[in-house]
């Protein structure tokens, strides 16, 4: 069975916001469409290895409605989930839970953290170590939160 892995972020200090480049979703989310995932949605964010994609809530939202997909919860500390999260590893230690991970590179991944910037380095690390469908929630729990949608455990 294959899986996504989404990365959802707390904020990077390096690199632009979402919304720093590219057209507006109508959601206040800038993209760049010309780099799109294969689904459509998202902004491609390269990497040295690579690239992930960078998610905007809702395009979180419906992603997790089509299933096949592992949502990892990569903030420390501990600050809430968004329902349907399979695993919590902190963003810099993905690399030593390799096993709790998908042997399917071309597995769906999706991270995120409290603001961008933790599951945006999870993200990048991902990719590094061959994922090829790595997804990142822009603006983390917070994003999520001020599109309306709850956490659990917060």
């Amino acid at each position: 069975m294959a899986f996504a892995l989404l990365v959802f972020g707390c904020g990077t200090p390096d690199t632009p916001s979402a919304g720093s480049e590219g057209g507006s979703g109508g959601d206040g989310v800038a993209r760049n469409t010309a780099g799109s995932s294969a689904s459509g949605a998202g902004e491609k964010v390269a990497v040295a290895d690579g690239s992930y994609t960078r998610l905007s809530p809702e395009e979180l939202r419906d992603a997790l409605r089509g299933g096949d997909l592992l949502l990892v919860n990569t903030h420390v500390p501990f600050a809430g989930d968004i329902t349907g999260t399979d695993l919590s590893i902190p963003y810099d230690e993905i690399e030593g839970n390799l096993e709790r991970l998908p042997a399917d590179k071309g597995a769906r991944i999706a991270v995120y953290c409290r603001s961008g910037s933790m599951s945006a380095s999870a993200a990048e690390t991902l990719v590094g170590l061959g994922y090829e469908n790595v997804w990142d929630l822009a603006g983390g729990m917070e994003a999520w939160e001020a599109a309306g949608f709850r956490l659990e455990g917060a």
